[in-house]
């Protein structure tokens, strides 16, 4: 029997970051390369207030639709389907309009993985298998299997999990593990 591994979507496969970045750039017309070099050259800039902002625009169809992949995502859960049964557990009650672009963009990307195991969910404590990447505390903590923290800029210093980097870091550490399994 295959162990089975949920997968976050925002954040995770889904590359937020740079569309939140793209976004933020249009509505407030500015220019920079990256959040970090922005937060470097405007210390006082409050990132939770500007999504909260932000947030009619994000929680809509055309935001989530376009979404850009995460760099080696299909790659390696191409790689990973091989050995385990694959999950998408999306938070999806964090932004309920997104539903059907979500459903679409995992069509669309991650054909690969049966859409009767797509998880649309707010608290991930409902999810039980093995392992859980995220880059939500909040969702690892409520995790009762091994959770891995998909690092970004909103988590860098929380060391309480196994931290993967990119998507090359997951596949990494489940080459590791195979043996054990």
């Amino acid at each position: 029997m295959k162990k089975k591994i949920a997968i976050d979507m925002d954040q995770v496969i889904a590359d937020m970051e740079m569309s939140f970045i793209e976004l933020f750039k249009k509505e407030y017309h500015v220019s920079f390369e990256s959040i970090e070099e922005y937060l470097q050259e405007n210390p006082n800039f409050d990132l939770v207030t500007t999504i909260k902002e932000l947030y009619p625009i994000i929680n809509t169809y055309a935001f989530f639709r376009n979404i850009p992949v995460m760099k080696d995502s299909q790659m390696v859960l191409r790689e990973l389907a091989e050995e385990y049964d694959l999950y998408i557990a999306t938070a999806a009650m964090d932004v309920p309009k997104t539903f059907t672009a979500k459903y679409e963009w995992l069509q669309e990307h991650f054909d690969f993985i049966d859409p009767q195991h797509y998880i649309f969910c707010g608290d991930k404590s409902i999810v039980h298998t093995d392992y859980l990447i995220d880059d939500s505390i909040r969702q690892l903590e409520r995790f009762s299997g091994t959770g891995i923290l998909f690092v970004n800029s909103l988590n860098e210093t929380e060391d309480r999990y196994i931290r993967a980097n990119n998507w090359k870091d997951i596949r990494d550490y489940f080459l590791s593990i195979k043996d054990e399994l």
